[in-house]
């Protein structure tokens, strides 16, 4: 965050003022060889397309397994919308298969080479 590279957002637990989990946000782009051509057909032909990085997505232990996750990607989702910046998808590097399994379930598929980065395009996540 100090050098701009991202953002930080907290999910606080309001009676205790703990820290239930967060995520980061940060500026991103897909090339376009890495997206299926029916998906950019109607593009303009860019090298690559802008998306939102989540770089980090973490929730407490005590915290986990009520839907928070969901909820801040959700969040992550509409800030992302509501930048005022053209987004086609969220992207993201998964840190284990856990993280994988996570977002898989969210709606993102596997792109490029490396089977731990994900993809979803912005109206698949908007419309949940």
């Amino acid at each position: 965050m100090k050098r701009g590279a991202c953002v930080c957002y907290l999910a606080i637990e309001r009676e205790t003022a703990v820290i239930a989990g967060f995520y980061t946000l940060s500026a991103a782009d897909v090339p376009v060889t890495d997206i299926d051509p029916d998906q950019i057909r109607k593009f303009p032909r860019y090298p690559s397309v802008p998306a939102a990085r989540i770089g980090r997505l973490a929730i407490g232990e005590r915290f986990q397994s009520i839907g928070l996750g969901g909820a801040l990607l959700a969040d992550a989702a509409m800030r992302a919308a509501d930048s005022g910046l053209g987004i086609y998808a969220m992207i993201v590097d998964a840190k284990d298969e856990r993280a994988v399994a996570f977002y898989r379930h969210h709606g993102f598929v596997a792109y490029g080479s490396s089977p731990d980065t994900l993809m979803a395009p912005m109206r698949s996540l908007l419309v949940r």
